[in-house]
């Protein structure tokens, strides 16, 4: 399991001074990223996978009075073209936050349509 400490900022927060649900998901692809760049190693192009399915559950508010919230991203399936991981996230003191179910899927980008994961992406990732 991939773990990403991420810091709560100022920013993230909304009227109701508790970090907006939107911002959930950017503390999701942080770790989902941090993930996918230290399996597949320097030689993948992050540009060659994207989103094509999130499911979230909401479990908790966060609020700066967290100061931080920790997300966690692991593989769930490896399919032809796609990734499925389970992501969390989680205060430092281990309240979850959030739940998810995610789904990536390898692109080409001259095509503009998802292509086959290579057997060094399956190797790596499994």
């Amino acid at each position: 399991m991939y773990e990403q400490r991420i810091e709560i900022r100022w920013r993230d927060l909304d009227s109701s001074r508790h970090v907006n649900n939107a911002v959930y998901l950017t503390y999701l692809e942080e770790a989902r990223t941090g993930w996918l760049a230290e399996a597949l190693g320097s030689a993948a192009d992050l540009h060659d996978f994207v989103l094509v399915r999130v499911a979230i559950d909401y479990r908790r508010e966060l609020t700066l009075a967290d100061k931080a919230v920790v997300a966690s991203c692991l593989l769930e399936r490896l399919g032809s073209s796609s990734i499925t991981t389970a992501e969390a996230l989680r205060t430092e003191a281990g309240e979850l936050a959030a739940e998810a179910e995610c789904v990536v899927v390898a692109w080409d980008q001259e095509a503009g349509s998802s292509r086959p994961l290579t057997d060094a992406e399956r190797t790596a990732l499994s």
